[in-house]
């Protein structure tokens, strides 16, 4: 333990900014990557999910007398059913009285399983409509990308090493600055990565809270829908750190632009 932690007092002033920013960007491929694993297994990812429905028997008080008769059609032919449907980019897991998921990509397979009579609104049907015409995850994938290769660039940022001074003689430790374009580069794939996140946590928030709202007003208190708080969390953390590191790199080319130019007039 004792060896341990002189190794790390050794190694923290050997850390440079770069790498601080290099961990900033494998945290959000990890978020992004828990994000798109949602609902692609009962036993971990269950509660990741964009949108859930569920049958509920709550009718509404504000309800006109034809829009009140609707809902009690629904609510015979919904019966004493109790299914609830979690969606995710790559799959869905339902579970009937609140006892087990069952996770699949796959509706029908899912609607053989749980049973047809138990699902008589087609919960699982509009689940999987939603997945296939709403959802989407390509810009998600875009931007795991941008960062990995985000990542590549800011791993060759030069780091401390020592040098020999001409005046003393004696060896000190030196870090020279990293390269212009290189650094440009980096920041760019942070900026466009930043804005692609920015776009899919909007399409992912906007699309579910429409669907949701839309599922409930359609079946007039037969449905009830959730929004995925986990999902959303994970969709606006990855676009808020990967804005931090777009202008953390912004901050440093601009630093080391004026520094050169004070230098120069000097």
């Amino acid at each position: 333990m004792a060896r341990f932690a002189v190794s790390l007092q050794r190694m923290i002033p050997f850390l440079g900014y770069h790498h601080i920013l290099m961990v900033v960007q494998v945290a959000v491929i990890i978020l992004l990557s828990i994000l798109l694993a949602g609902c692609s297994s009962y036993s971990t990812m269950t509660s990741i999910y964009i949108m859930g429905v569920s049958y509920t028997n709550s009718t509404p008080s504000s309800l006109s007398p034809v829009t009140r008769n609707l809902s009690e059609i629904l609510n015979q032919v919904k019966g004493p059913a109790q299914l609830e449907v979690r969606i995710g980019y790559f799959g869905m897991c339902v579970r009937q009285r609140g006892i087990l998921w069952l996770c699949s990509s796959d509706a029908e397979g899912l609607t053989q399983q749980i049973g047809p009579e138990n699902d008589p609104l087609n919960l699982i049907g509009a689940a999987a409509k939603f997945k296939s015409d709403v959802l989407f995850s390509g810009l998600l994938f875009m931007s795991v990308v941008l960062a990995f290769i985000c990542i590549l660039l800011l791993a060759t940022f030069p780091g401390w090493h020592e040098e020999r001074d001409q005046q003393t003689g004696s060896m000190v430790d030196v870090k020279p600055f990293p390269s212009r374009p290189i650094s440009m580069v980096a920041m760019s794939q942070a900026f466009v990565s930043a804005l692609i996140l920015l776009v899919s946590s909007l399409w992912q928030h906007i699309g579910a809270v429409g669907a949701a709202a839309m599922a409930e007003s359609a079946n007039y208190g037969n449905v009830k829908s959730a929004i995925g708080a986990g999902a959303t969390s994970l969709a606006w953390t990855a676009f808020t750190l990967e804005t931090i590191v777009a202008i953390a790199l912004l901050f440093q080319i601009v630093d080391i632009i004026m520094l050169n130019r004070n230098l120069d007039t000097d």
